[in-house]
């Protein structure tokens, strides 16, 4: 989503990033750039002309930190203002009432909004570990709550179960009732979305959100609509007073502007992006890291989220003991570490973080190992016998073609099965006698090469 600001607002930089000084000058040309560069990524004009003034007056005659050049200084001005447009810190969910706590889903038909409360659901119930019900008012479009249903089974939570013949408004009293009755912290409420905005529509859940009093009411937004998801978000803010904002297929090419002017033009925080199809494919929004993104610096924290989030952490524990105690790395603890692996998405998910710079370019050979891949790699590893994972040396040549066949791959990938994972083995036992820091120099030779 935010690919093409980064290359531009790159560009942009290259001329100023030398400068002694910041002067009205000097910054000229490239507060030009950047204005064309907002403006190409679809952000609301009132937004780039308050952004650009703020700029202007921080930046000329700023007294420049000493540990700073200019151009940092400069970048780290359209940094800060950036963060500012689009609301400085991460906005999450309010459950501080007494259960249940509603939140009221809303958007348009088609922006991603029933499988945005599932997820938003799941987030709930992972990272609060709540007792959650989902219900769903959409008696007009075909399947809805049969689509809502077997989201809920997916994820493991409750469904309170309606049926097109009743009225929305019904549907969200009985919810309620029910979630009282069995103790549920959390009720998550679907209604019904329209192929535009229409004074039903909005009547409708205008009584829902008043019967229910929802704690939070989400607007579910599409970020492929551009401006006209601005002018639907106006409008539902003034008949609804959302809370907050959920954009939608950010992980698709749409331009990066609503993001950018969304906060500004509603004065509503956005909460989560969705960043995919899975149902696990939702993150909170930090404004400061879509910032990083944006002027292409890695987005650590984001990561270092999802492994905590993904990754077993008792499997490291007990490889990491393993190595303390002598035992050799062996094909058994590389299998166990592909798996982990494929929960995070492969190392492609560590390219989408951290090459959108194209810093990593010279080495996207070796980096580029989907999930796939890592699939190819866990047959190979599973035709072999118990002997050969653990003494991965006696596999020879009768022994390569017996693998290649069981696991529907060739000769060749099995030797650079090997070759990798003998990388990778010398690397871990250096690890355990230098320790992290001092490997982390030659950290992408031990990275898998594509098969």
């Amino acid at each position: 989503m935010f690919k093409n600001l980064t290359q531009r607002l790159s560009n942009s930089f290259k001329k100023i990033i030398n400068k002694g000084r910041l002067t009205e000058e000097n910054i000229k040309d490239t507060i030009r750039e950047v204005r064309k560069a907002l403006l190409e990524a679809d952000v609301t004009f009132s937004v780039i002309k308050t952004f650009i003034e703020n700029v202007k007056k921080k930046s000329i005659g700023h007294q420049i930190n000493k540990s700073l050049t200019p151009g940092q200084e400069f970048i780290k001005i359209v940094k800060h203002e950036l963060i500012f447009a689009m609301g400085e810190k991460n906005n999450s969910l309010n459950l501080s009432i007494e259960p249940p706590a509603v939140i009221l889903v809303v958007g348009l038909q088609g922006s991603g909004k029933t499988t945005s409360l599932a997820k938003i659901g799941k987030w709930i119930k992972d990272k609060h570990k709540k007792k959650i019900l989902i219900t769903s008012t959409d008696i007009y479009r075909a399947a809805a709550i049969k689509q809502l249903q077997i989201l809920s089974r997916q994820i493991e939570i409750d469904f309170f179960i309606s049926h097109e013949n009743q009225k929305p408004i019904e549907i969200t009293r009985q919810a309620i009732q029910h979630a009282k009755l069995k103790l549920y912290d959390v009720l998550l409420i679907d209604t019904a979305g329209r192929l535009h905005i229409d004074k039903t529509m909005m009547n409708e859940i205008q009584q829902i959100q008043y019967l229910s009093k929802p704690i939070e009411t989400l607007l579910i937004v599409d970020s492929m609509m551009g401006q006209d998801a601005i002018n639907m978000a106006k409008i539902f803010n003034n008949d609804l007073l959302i809370s907050g904002i959920v954009l939608t297929k950010t992980d698709g090419d749409s331009r990066s502007g609503i993001a950018l002017s969304m906060r500004y033009i509603t004065g509503k925080p956005i909460k989560f992006i969705g960043t995919g199809e899975k149902i696990t494919s939702l993150e909170p929004f930090y404004p400061e890291r879509i910032v990083d993104r944006i002027l292409g610096m890695n987005d650590i924290m984001s990561l270092i989220e999802d492994i905590e989030e993904k990754v077993d952490q008792s499997q490291i524990k007990k490889l990491t003991k393993k190595l303390k105690k002598g035992h050799d790395f062996n094909l058994n603890d590389f299998l166990t570490q592909i798996k982990q692996m494929k929960k995070i998405g492969g190392l492609n998910y560590f390219i989408d973080k951290f090459s959108i710079n194209h810093q990593l370019s010279n080495n996207i050979s070796l980096l580029n190992t989907d999930k796939n891949t890592l699939n190819k790699v866990e047959a190979m590893i599973c035709s072999m016998t118990p002997k050969e994972r653990i003494k991965p040396i006696i596999i020879k040549g009768s022994r390569k073609r017996r693998i290649a066949l069981g696991s529907g791959t060739q000769i060749q990938d099995v030797n650079k099965l090997l070759k990798n994972f003998d990388d990778i083995r010398r690397i871990m036992k250096k690890i355990k006698s230098n320790g992290i820091s001092k490997i982390m120099r030659g950290i992408k030779n031990i990275l898998p090469k594509k098969f």
